[in-house]
């Protein structure tokens, strides 16, 4: 179970690096693409469609499959392991497979998330410049009504008087207007 867990970690860093790649560029895809295919047939150049980059799921899926089955029946053939015959070899080459494509959709994610950030970094800084301005007033504001309020405390305790003897209490008034 050990060695599954490995192979799989080291399987998504190659699904990573196998997608960067064909991000970067796509000549053997391009090769084979004009080997297989008639001129009206072939490729766009400007298309960056590759074995695995801009795939959908199911090419992908066989592509990966088929590279490692090849991979499998090399070494089943050309070495004394056999893959074929053993549970636990069919048991790590599915674990490849499987962590291959795990990694090809992880590297896609993080490749179009650098790409939404580049585009968005410039409006990001004005937003958050103008978010800054906005505090910055917003602070002066509380700063101005904090000492509005407290000069409106001060003249207001200043020239009220604190008791005058004539005038009658709460109870005396309620009195006086025959509610009590």
């Amino acid at each position: 179970m050990g060695i599954d867990l490995v192979l799989f970690i080291v399987a998504i860093l190659f699904g990573i690096f196998i997608y960067w790649r064909e991000s970067n560029s796509n000549k053997v895809y391009r090769f084979f693409n004009k080997m297989v295919n008639s001129k009206e047939l072939q490729m766009k150049p400007d298309n960056k469609k590759g074995f695995i980059y801009l795939q959908s799921f199911i090419p992908r899926l066989l592509f990966v499959v088929f590279v490692f089955l090849v991979a499998a029946l090399v070494v089943q053939f050309l070495t004394p392991i056999e893959i074929f015959s053993n549970y636990n070899a069919i048991s790590a080459l599915a674990s490849v497979t499987v962590g291959t494509l795990i990694g090809t959709y992880i590297a896609n994610f993080i490749i179009k998330s650098g790409k939404v950030i580049e585009e968005q970094s410039s409006t990001i800084e004005d937003k958050f410049e103008e978010v800054v301005e906005k505090g910055k007033d917003f602070i002066e504001d509380l700063k101005s009504k904090d000492r509005d309020t407290h000069e409106a405390v001060q003249d207001n305790t200043e020239t009220t008087p604190e008791t005058d003897p004539n005038k009658k209490s709460a109870r005396e008034r309620l009195k006086d207007k025959g509610l009590m």
